[in-house]
């Protein structure tokens, strides 16, 4: 009796134990699973996560490792293979966040769960430095912009040219995910110039004789001729006076962008023969494109100008960015001569 006892207590204490093993193991398995899952394992080293368009998943490995943007990479590895995020990679720009988990940061990852970009642009000269400046926010390169805006197919779908395609872009601020394409980046900018070129505003342009894209290429020799905002619906009216009356524009910033060379600051006669569409001094007209990026406030000047009897006008001799305005040439030529002693006393001779 006391053998069986004995021996059924040995069991007893066996299967506990074997109970016990298995629990902890379980336990630690558990734990192994959660740590590796759950557990804290990204670095404050990096802000962002760049997966560029096409990227495999080696290669973001490789960023993610060289960076240092994870603590433990085995574990990165063991989830990313679990969580099967080795055939779901998308690009983007992902924001990181200290000691969030590999799966917190795989569940981002596969989602394509990235944070937009704020490009803002406003003043841009050239097509050239637009395109440049956008590439610097996005993941396209700069080439790739300018393909679209110097293709003439492109102009023409949304019934622009080649010259004038500029104007579609109205300067705000916009978000865009970094991996946006330049051909959604435009099929946007397309559709916020629709938004802008509201029926009210487009009934003023008609009564000014002018399209939105002739407005917006007057609007960009009133952007370069006005220092101040305030001086646009002046500059706008007295352009448009000169387009009615048929007279050529003779407007500065059409010559120095003919001469492409902007750090002209005085004209001079010479390069008022420089032949080419956008010089206002030899073809009557508007030239066939804006020269420089038109802001939304120098579109409304030209919608809503100040209504004068000015056809010339001139830079003040104090310097202080307004102009002296005319309504003939015998006024124009006492300011003129104002504004060349002026330069010439501060031995600006170009």
């Amino acid at each position: 009796m006391t053998s069986q006892n004995s021996s059924s207590g040995t069991f007893k204490k066996f299967i506990i134990a074997l109970v016990v093993i298995v629990v902890l193991a379980l336990a630690g398995t558990g734990i192994f699973y959660y740590l590796r899952l759950f557990g804290p394992n990204v670095t404050d080293k990096q802000g962002y996560l760049y997966i560029h368009t096409d990227a495999t998943f080696d290669e973001v490995y490789k960023t993610i490792r060289e960076q240092g943007i994870v603590k433990d990479t085995t574990t990165f590895m063991w989830a990313a293979h679990n969580m099967k995020y080795i055939t779901h990679v998308k690009p983007g720009k992902y924001r990181l966040k200290a000691g969030i988990s590999n799966r917190s940061l795989i569940n981002m990852l596969k989602s394509g769960t990235q944070e937009p970009v704020t490009v803002a642009f406003h003043n841009l000269r050239l097509k050239e430095q637009f395109a440049g400046f956008v590439s610097k926010k996005l993941e396209p390169d700069s080439v790739s912009f300018i393909k679209y805006l110097d293709s003439a197919k492109f102009a023409e779908q949304y019934g622009f040219t080649r010259d004038n395609i500029y104007t579609i872009i109205i300067p705000n601020s916009y978000q865009f995910y970094w991996n946006t394409t330049p051909e959604k980046f435009f099929k946007r900018m397309y559709a916020n110039y629709e938004k802008f070129w509201t029926a009210e505003r487009k009934q003023k342009a008609a009564a000014l004789n002018l399209n939105p894209q002739e407005v917006s290429v007057l609007a960009s020799i009133v952007d370069a001729e006005a220092l101040h905002d305030d001086e646009m619906p002046a500059i706008a009216g007295l352009y448009l006076n000169r387009l009615q009356k048929g007279m050529k524009l003779q407007s500065d910033p059409t010559v120095i962008f003919a001469m492409n060379d902007f750090t002209i600051k005085r004209v001079l006669n010479k390069y008022l023969v420089k032949d080419s569409p956008y010089n206002t001094y030899l073809y009557k007209g508007l030239p066939p494109g804006p020269v420089m990026m038109p802001s939304v406030n120098a579109i409304k000047a030209v919608l809503d100008p100040k209504k004068s009897e000015y056809i010339y006008m001139c830079a003040k001799e104090d310097f202080s960015g307004y102009h002296n305005f005319a309504i003939n040439e015998a006024e124009h030529k006492v300011n003129a001569r104002k504004w060349q002693q002026a330069l010439n006393d501060r031995n600006i001779k170009r």
